[in-house]
């Protein structure tokens, strides 16, 4: 995994060597394990930014971190204490999630971000060709997500919202990589 643009133990400026970029953790981890399991389908870790700082700090230290996450009024979600009691967790989620109980944003036409490439990344795997994992969600990703949906027997509208975000997340857990799996 990467940190800071470096490997862990590489990175020494502070606590920053303690930090983690769920972008950089997607590119490396998400797209060429995801269909192991992992954190679940549409984990709120790949939906932004996330945190997990202070695991070398004091308990007093780690306290006094949490509670200036937790007060900065600029964090989307900051672990409770009791669920992370060796670390502190925050995040910052980045679009409206297409299922009410969280998770990726819908997609459609025009889209260009991360999560069009885990959607390509999903269809190709299940045998939908997308023309690559270019994060550019075009007619080729379009006429995909229409094929799956028309197979899985969902709303064949070319959108991947809610349902088809679950679909395709479940069809995909534990397939292993393939031969489209950027590793």
């Amino acid at each position: 995994m990467i940190y800071c643009g470096l490997q862990k133990e590489q990175c020494k400026v502070g606590i920053v060597k303690d930090i983690y970029l769920v972008h950089q953790y997607l590119w490396d981890l998400l797209l060429k394990d995801h269909m192991s399991g992992g954190h679940g389908n549409q984990s709120q870790h790949y939906a932004g930014t996330a945190f997990d700082v202070g695991q070398t700090l004091t308990t007093a230290r780690r306290t006094a971190l949490w509670n200036s996450a937790n007060n900065s009024g600029i964090w989307y979600y900051v672990e409770p204490i009791s669920l992370t009691p060796t670390w502190v967790h925050f995040d910052k989620r980045f679009g409206k999630p297409a299922c009410s109980s969280g998770g990726f944003p819908q997609l459609k036409r025009g889209s260009v971000s991360n999560y069009v490439c885990i959607a390509q990344d999903d269809l190709n795997t299940l045998g939908y060709r997308t023309n690559g994992l270019d994060g550019i969600f075009g007619e080729a990703t379009r006429n995909a997500v229409i094929a799956y949906q028309k197979a899985k027997g969902l709303t064949a509208d070319g959108i991947v919202g809610c349902n088809t975000w679950r679909s395709l997340q479940e069809a995909v857990i534990a397939t292993g990589p393939t031969s489209t799996t950027i590793s």
